[in-house]
């Protein structure tokens, strides 16, 4: 497609960037609104679920229609995953229990996967690398929009009409953009002779989803040491062995073991993994902060992240521009993973809203220099017909970062929470409920839990309706709970940062190629080990 002309290319590019945004306002939407979603749905020991469910099948489907898209083209894949998508999110806004939520935000999930692998990697065919930074940067920035628009809106949605609105609400746009798509993107005939590795795409699964159940289960569901734990650990290993063993002999291998050979290739998806490691684990619980320690309602609490969101979303159309000018990309990742370690450093010791939105404010600066240049390496460190495969790694690598990083922090905060709410509740300072009625003392006491500081409403609604003397109590135990909570994040936000500056360790160690400034193959590029792009058009700026 880089024959096309410029003007056609912008328009197929507002109509991709369009499907980004319906499938990324879908999800940022319930950032703010889910604590209090799941509290009413009674869920909230299914909290890390919710997330993880999302991420395990847009995991899947990422990486299984990588491969296919090189052989397939864009086209079909990405109105697939509008269809699943709005399938999804319509069925998820019917959801009566947390087991039917759960259930349709891995839909969801599904169709997410397959527009987030097949939109990134529409930009590469359109574009050769040297122009792809400025793209990869308004892709970025669409979907820093949406964090800017999706947590306050649903903030005040949440707060102000019926939650099971938050999921239907945009329907109609996942619509324009299914006509866009089908509209002006060109279609790609499959080559002749091409296989589907369908036994690979088989024990790929089977190798992800036990790795992500184990690590979502171990310390909350199960002990890590548990039978069921080592079972899933070790079914997930012999798959692994198995899927190694199929894709060094099939034809067309969903996975193609040569691409990590490339040293570009696997540093920087090792970084991706463990950036999203300390990433989504930490910033999943700002929530949890926010509302919960805070007491700030899901309107406001939109607000609070808004900061963050404008600074990710200017940051990295800068940096999209600036690496299209230079030809370099590795220290924008120099520079962003410092500050993203200072912003969540800051997290640890926050204790008021203003610290709040400074540690947001920085955190969401680095984030914008970090985040479209590993995406941009792996892609110029191949050749344009692995443009798809690889893609999927890139995504498949963040994805399996961030679930398990959830799941790790969840047993973090799990563990922390139990030991901090006992010495609170068990404190010398702790509220005396043999001086009240013992029906008042059991209601209050029904409220000594993180999901009742979540219903802000309800708490209010509680407190209001005490007697003058248990009142006092109420709040003094409430206050117990929050100081249980904040001591807790601290340590889960931490965790992050510790992971994070290993992330920057390996950046390091990234080799940086010039960014071709063609899509054609260099003379080197039959192989997909370290590229060589010497060739003139191979443009490089010291």
């Amino acid at each position: 497609m880089e024959h096309l002309t410029l003007k056609r290319k912008v328009t197929i590019m507002i109509a991709v960037m369009a499907a980004m945004f319906f499938a990324a306002i879908n999800q940022t939407i319930t950032s703010t609104a889910m604590p209090r979603i799941i509290a009413i749905l009674d869920g909230m020991d299914y909290y890390t679920w919710t997330i993880n469910i999302y991420l395990l099948t847009s995991t899947i489907a990422t990486i299984l229609v990588g491969k296919l898209s090189d052989m397939f083209g864009r086209k079909p894949f990405i109105l697939i995953g509008i269809l699943i998508f709005m399938l999804g999110a319509f069925l998820t806004g019917t959801s009566t229990d947390v087991y039917q939520f759960i259930i349709y935000r891995g839909i969801q999930g599904i169709g997410a996967g397959i527009i987030q692998s097949t939109a990134f990697t529409a930009v590469g065919d359109l574009f050769p690398p040297r122009e792809r930074g400025k793209w990869m940067g308004l892709m970025t920035a669409v979907f820093g929009f949406s964090s800017v628009l999706g947590p306050t809106l649903g903030g005040y949605l949440v707060d102000h009409i019926d939650w099971h609105w938050l999921f239907w609400i945009f329907l109609p746009l996942g619509i324009v953009a299914f006509v866009m798509i089908l509209m002006l993107f060109p279609k790609v005939d499959r080559k002749r002779g091409q296989s589907i590795d369908y036994l690979g795409s088989l024990f790929l699964t089977t190798t992800i989803v036990p790795l992500l159940l184990a690590f979502s289960w171990a310390g909350t569901e199960h002990p890590w040491g548990s039978w069921q734990i080592l079972s899933l650990l070790g079914g997930s290993v012999v798959s692994a062995i198995i899927f190694i063993i199929i894709e060094s002999y099939v034809k067309e291998p969903i996975l193609p073991l040569h691409l990590f050979k490339n040293s570009v290739v696997t540093i920087s998806n090792i970084i991706g993994f463990i950036m999203n490691f300390g990433l989504m684990g930490a910033m999943i619980y700002i929530s949890f902060y926010v509302q919960g320690v805070l007491a700030i309602s899901p309107t406001y609490a939109g607000y609070v992240t808004l900061p963050m969101s404008i600074c990710m979303v200017v940051t990295s159309a800068i940096t999209g521009q600036l690496i299209a000018k230079t030809g370099k990309y590795k220290r924008f990742a120099l520079i962003g993973m410092p500050i993203m370690i200072v912003g969540m450093a800051i997290m640890i010791f926050m204790n008021n809203l203003g610290l709040t939105i400074v540690s947001l404010v920085v955190f969401g600066v680095g984030l914008g220099l970090g985040m479209p240049v590993f995406s941009l390496a792996t892609q110029n460190a191949v050749s344009h017909k692995e443009l798809g495969v690889v893609t999927a790694s890139s995504q498949l690598f963040r994805n399996l970062g961030g679930t398990i990083g959830i799941a790790v922090m969840g047993t973090v905060m799990s563990n922390s929470l139990t030991k901090n709410l006992k010495e609170a509740l068990q404190s010398p300072t702790a509220p005396d409920f043999s001086k009240v009625d013992p029906q008042v003392a059991q209601n209050m006491l029904s409220f000594a839990n993180p999901q009742a500081l979540m219903n802000k409403p309800l708490v209010d609604k509680t407190e209001a309706s005490l007697p003058a003397e248990a009142k006092t109590l109420f709040i003094q135990m409430i206050d117990s709970i929050r100081d249980a909570l904040g001591s807790t994040l601290s340590t889960v936000f931490l965790t992050g940062t510790v992971v994070l500056v290993v992330a920057l360790i390996l950046v390091f160690f990234l080799k940086e190629l010039p960014l071709r400034s063609t899509n054609q193959a260099p003379a080197a590029e039959g192989s997909s080990g370290d590229v060589n792009v010497n060739q003139g058009k191979a443009l490089t700026a010291e």
